[in-house]
């Protein structure tokens, strides 16, 4: 991909001020070093050649503005070296906020493909050398630049045929360094893919822990992870070699141009044609020319792992939601909660067969509709479609008479309320989660719908109460009682329209007893839409819908479709021959 170099630059923008000072500083002691070299030259070959009579008083001078001249140095180095890594880092945060706000925007078919560890890599270790780039990259080219051409300058000036005999190295030593930058940018571009798919396959095995260990699967994982870990190795041996024919190949030009010196300045002055001081002065400064060289390897390895870790922040910013509000996307005054299907078809990829084609579905405002039907039917699919996790490929979806596609996301999805089988509470306390319903809910109001969805009880006896921690995804509360802080976080939502998909189906029989009381008082007063895997939860459901094979094969009351003895009774029968 192109390097975006406007984007790159405008973060820049909001410290461009105490930048533009950073430089100033970087460019003043630079050039403050370069004076250096010039005193020595002035004392060896001026001061100590004439009157010894004087020579004590103009050292003392000299030494005094040397003095003056480090402590110059160093107040502008100071500057450099804090505010510079200030800015940097500064302009990490920025940068790392945007790119956690746009994750925030991705639709569902992005994270059906991602891996969240290797987009915790690009959070975090890629904006971390992006940081470096921005504060290093334009303060040591300055610097480097300064001491360059100005200990060319001199150079020239003190013998001019030396110098270009130096300088002759220069070009070839240019098109060396281009060469294995390419190789760089390529070893280091594979590295940030390996390691992002360590952090994957990290974050998969400590998340699934619990699994691990009750299969005793330990020994699987650790090969997992270094057959991983030594993918990373390769690609860093990769990396090393690269930078190994670099630094040497580079050590020997120097050393090449330190022997030229040597050689032809000690010609030079067995001719007569070059002094003493001047071939001491000459050999400083070559040093200031050289130094930048030597540092090449280091800029280079920064240069690039910086603008690979832009170019894949920037891989994710372009990323574009496939699910976006519309340019005059709507909100109602009042929900009453009408949903509409109407000739609906869907797939999640083109090259898969559609979940749905031409399905129609109504459902009343305050209706309670049961979904059902065998595994792969489509059932969270299709009421994956009415908060628009995604959109359909044909067809409409109408809430109150209004197609879903152009109405607010944020509106559209704080008036309907989910309850999962696959509970995800955050790490905090119950309180946190229960107000994440809500998150300018009062105390009272987060206990009051507590109590709505029979949690109160359990959560008083907690060592803290409300306000005991409950562990990365509630690891301390049993399955029921997350449900139930689930359910009262949707009390506390309070939406019109609600979305039961398979919320009691991993329970016990008595957990499911106490959230399933917690559940019809939930939808009482709502348009609910219940995804059932045990039949005997939704004998009163209002209406039940039967799905199979992306098409709605049935619907009824429980009796009637028990009556009419189709894929309904079918089902049904199987589960009562598996109880019985």
């Amino acid at each position: 991909m192109s390097f975006p170099v406007k984007k790159f630059l405008s973060y820049y923008k909001p410290y461009r001020s105490i930048f533009l000072i950073v430089l100033f500083c970087a460019l003043i002691t630079s050039s403050l070093t370069l004076v250096f070299p010039l005193l020595v030259r002035y004392v060896t070959k001026d001061v100590l050649v004439g009157s010894l009579s004087t020579a004590f008083t103009d050292v003392l001078w000299v030494g005094v503005l040397m003095i003056l001249l480090v402590i110059a140095q160093n107040i502008g180095n100071y500057i450099v070296d804090y505010k510079g890594h200030e800015i940097g880092a500064r302009m990490e945060t920025d940068m790392r906020g945007e790119l956690f706000t746009h994750l925030q925007k991705l639709s569902f078919s992005f994270y059906d493909k991602e891996k969240t560890g290797r987009l915790m890599s690009r959070v975090t270790n890629d904006l971390l050398m992006v940081s470096e780039l921005y504060h290093h990259g334009p303060e040591d080219y300055v610097k480097y630049l300064v001491r360059f051409i100005g200990a060319f300058g001199i150079l020239f000036f003190i013998n001019a045929p030396l110098t270009l005999t130096v300088f002759c190295f220069f070009p070839v030593l240019g098109f060396f360094s281009l060469y294995f930058n390419k190789r760089l940018n390529r070893a280091l571009t594979d590295n940030k893919e390996r390691i992002g798919d360590i952090n994957a396959q990290v974050e998969d095995s400590l998340s699934g822990i619990r699994v691990v260990q009750s299969f005793a699967n330990e020994f699987l994982e650790i090969s997992k992870f270094n057959r991983e870990n030594q993918r990373f190795l390769e690609s860093r041996k990769g990396t090393y070699r690269a930078e190994a024919y670099f630094y040497n190949g580079t050590e020997a030009f120097i050393q090449l141009i330190t022997i030229t010196i040597v050689i032809f300045g000690s010609i030079q002055i067995v001719n007569a044609s070059l002094d003493l001081p001047d071939l001491i002065t000459f050999l400083l400064y070559i040093g200031f020319m050289i130094e930048p060289i030597q540092r090449l390897t280091h800029m280079s390895t920064q240069f690039q792992e910086g603008i690979t870790g832009f170019q894949r922040f920037m891989e994710i910013m372009n990323t574009k939601p496939v699910i976006e509000n519309e340019p005059e996307a709507k909100s109602l005054s009042n929900v009453k909660g009408h949903i509409s299907l109407k000739h609906i078809s869907f797939h999640y990829d083109s090259s898969l067969e559609p979940v749905f084609k031409d399905l129609s579905l109504e459902i009343l405002p305050g209706e309670y509709a049961a979904i059902v039907g065998p595994s792969g039917a489509g059932k969270t699919t299709l009421t994956s479609l009415i908060p628009r996790f995604y959109d359909v490929t044909a067809g409409g979806i109408y809430v109150d008479g209004e197609n879903v596609k152009g109405m607010d996301l944020k509106f559209l999805r704080s008036n309907i309320g989910i309850v999962q089988q696959d509970v995800y509470l955050f790490s905090g306390t119950v309180m946190d989660n229960i107000r994440y319903g809500h998150p300018e809910a009062t105390d009272e109001e987060v206990m009051m719908a507590a109590r709505q969805a029979n949690a109160h009880e359990f959560i008083t006896r907690l060592p803290q109460g409300y306000h005991s921690e409950i562990g990365q995804r509630g690891v301390r509360l049993s399955g029921g009682q997350k449900q139930r802080v689930s359910i009262a976080r949707v009390f506390l939502k309070n939406p019109p329209i609600l979305i039961l998909d398979e919320a009691t189906s991993a329970l016990d029989n008595e957990s499911e007893s106490i959230v399933k009381e917690s559940l019809e008082s939930l939808a009482k007063g709502r348009t609910t839409l219940v995804i059932a895997h045990r039949l005997s939860t939704i004998r009163n459901a209002e209406r039940i819908v039967v799905l199979s094979d992306g098409k709605i094969v049935e619907e009824g009351t429980h009796e009637a479709l028990l009556k009419q003895e189709g894929p309904y009774s079918r089902l049904y029968s199987k589960q009562f021959e598996f109880q019985v």
